[in-house]
């Protein structure tokens, strides 16, 4: 694991090393100070002249001027180095994820992925800052004093002897106690961020029920338990102090009484700068294991969160590319042959069972069916965004698996029924189809698709400014520039999974005439909710219970299909009603 995180410093190697550099020149002047400020105290005691003091205060103020620089150019690559390490983190992180096939996206959850990239890797930010600054600087501030105090205070120093243990196994303690806490905080995160997207992309239907009050009660729950934890943990960690005071304040007490005696009784060794110096020492032994005990509680949170990140970055995608991958896609010819397929290896059904189907290239096949009937399981084996349980999926004659991933998915276009357009223009959204696509390609590719005339009725036409998830413009608008979007890949083989919901029949037919010219040698799988959508396909799939139920043409399936009279007798009907 930790492998992995070094790997992530790459460039930043540089203002890694410089920060331990000038830290380790700041412990030592820091601790040299105190050295140099008690010899001064006993010179002045001494009756040193005026000209001494100023020279040893001159060297004081170079010191201190030395240090501070010595810190502040620390900070300054602390900061970059622990930043580009984030940097890297994420940017790892993102790239192992646009790997990864459904399966892997449907093992962590969209929720938990995004509280990974986010919260974890902001929490391994800091560690990492706390790592190569404060956790190099407070072990040498610690021992470096220790030393100086027995070098200058001599017997004195033997307080230290007493508080360090106290200290040391008070604040492993208090840490140890509150890490179940912060443990458990980060998994609560994944439910906090999941109620969240929820409700963000929901945002009409929960308008839409009057729902509010109930999600806002859902979303404190979840945020109160957050906050307990964290306040149960932090009430822990706040003992922090009480026990850093009780060892400081017996450190002054302890030696202001001892060594005043000492003094007083003219002790070889100890006087009144040693007895500053001690005071001095003392503070930044304390400071120095405060410090330790605030980077234990925090590495001890971030390794929870390194967990959590390494286990996506160890993940490996269920879907790979062959040693010798084929790198063209003949034609738009399907074929499953004997394919069972299920999402997960310890679900207890199938999704598909026996699926035995040919497609010719440039066929119109419509697909209908009951939700929950396997409908779009099977068209996503097509593309392989799923890899068939058993069985074999062919396109093109050759086996889905022995393609180049990217070439197959470029030869197959997929239109949903919950289209997705990203921030920016329509222009921009349609060149997903095709990054080259001339103005002129767009706009012929949205006549097709029946966009064309609402798309220049905006007033930025094609340069229209689409929002975040498209919420600018309504659903069948949505489903058209996704269609158009499809078109401009001239693919082997376009899928539309009941991509026309949201539009009326007339247009509905309009798109499909639009194919028909377009595209005549692409092989084309409609799914559909309604009859007219599918009627004059060249095969018509009626499917049930994961099951291909019956195959045909429209008449066919009036003549030998009951599931399909049902359903075209109840769509006529209703047409009727209505008329």
């Amino acid at each position: 694991m930790f492998k992995r995180f070094l790997a992530c410093v790459r460039e930043y190697k540089k203002p890694t090393l410089y920060t331990l550099i000038f830290i380790i020149g700041e412990a030592i002047i820091e601790t040299m100070i105190p050295f140099v400020t008690a010899s001064l105290v006993n010179k002045i005691k001494a009756g040193a002249a005026l000209t001494e003091v100023i020279v040893t205060g001159v060297l004081l103020a170079v010191m201190a001027l030395i240090s501070l620089a010595c810190g502040g150019i620390a900070g300054v690559c602390c900061a970059r180095a622990s930043a580009g390490f984030a940097k890297n983190v994420r940017h790892d992180l993102y790239h192992k994820i646009s790997t990864f096939s459904f399966e892997n996206v449907d093992k962590f959850s969209t929720s938990s992925l995004v509280t990974r990239m986010t919260t974890d890797v902001q929490n391994v930010q800091m560690s990492y800052m706390m790592i190569i600054r404060t956790a190099i600087r407070s072990p040498l501030m610690l021992i470096f004093s220790v030393v100086m105090s027995f070098v200058m205070g001599g017997p004195l120093a033997m307080t230290f002897v007493v508080i360090i243990p106290v200290l040391a196994v008070g604040l492993w303690l208090v840490g140890k106690k509150a890490m179940p806490s912060f443990r458990r905080v980060f998994r609560k995160y994944d439910r906090l961020n999941e109620s969240i997207e929820e409700n963000v992309r929901g945002m009409r239907v929960v308008k839409g029920f009057s729902r509010e009050e109930y999600e806002k009660e859902k979303f404190g729950a979840a945020s109160k338990d957050i906050r307990d934890d964290f306040v149960k943990a932090e009430r822990i960690v706040a003992w922090n102090r009480p026990i850093m005071q009780i060892c400081m304040y017996f450190n002054m007490i302890f030696v202001l009484l001892v060594g005043s005696r000492m003094a007083i009784e003219g002790r070889a060794g100890v006087d009144v700068g040693q007895i500053s110096a001690m005071l001095t020492y003392g503070m930044q032994v304390l400071m120095s294991l405060m410090m330790l005990s605030m980077i234990y509680v925090i590495l001890t949170m971030s390794a929870e969160s390194m967990k959590r990140i390494d286990e996506v970055l160890r993940e490996e995608p269920t879907l790979h590319n062959p040693e010798s991958p084929v790198m063209t896609v003949a034609d738009g010819s399907i074929d499953f042959d004997g394919v069972d397929f299920k999402y997960a290896s310890t679900a207890k059904r199938n999704s598909l069972s026996g699926i035995d189907l040919h497609i010719k290239s440039g066929m119109t096949v419509g697909i209908l069916g009951g939700t929950g009937s396997g409908k779009s399981s099977l068209v996503q084996l097509i593309p392989r965004l799923y890899d068939a349980t058993v069985g074999t999926v062919r396109v093109g004659g050759v086996d889905v698996r022995e393609y180049d991933l990217t070439v197959l998915r470029d030869a197959v276009a997929m239109v949903l029924q919950k289209n997705q357009l990203f921030s920016g223009t329509i222009k921009e959204n349609l060149r997903w189809g095709n990054e080259h696509a001339t103005d002129e390609e767009l706009v012929e590719a949205c006549r097709l698709a029946q966009a064309h005339d609402f798309v220049s009725a905006f007033p930025e036409g094609y340069d229209t400014y689409i929002e975040q998830g498209g919420t600018n413009v309504s659903g069948g608008q949505k489903q058209r520039l996704c269609i158009a979007r499809a078109l401009l890949k001239k693919p082997k083989i376009l899928i539309l999974d009941d991509s026309t919901s949201a539009v009326d029949t007339k247009t509905d037919a309009m798109i499909r005439a639009g194919f028909a010219s377009y595209i005549p040698e692409t092989t084309k799988i409609i799914i559909a909710q309604r009859v007219a959508s599918v009627e004059s396909a060249d095969l018509i799939l009626v499917m049930e219970n994961g099951t291909i139920a019956a195959a045909g043409t429209h008449d066919e399936l009036l003549a030998t299909c009951e599931i399909y009279r049902e359903i075209h007798s109840q769509q006529t009907k209703g047409g009727d009603e209505n008329e």
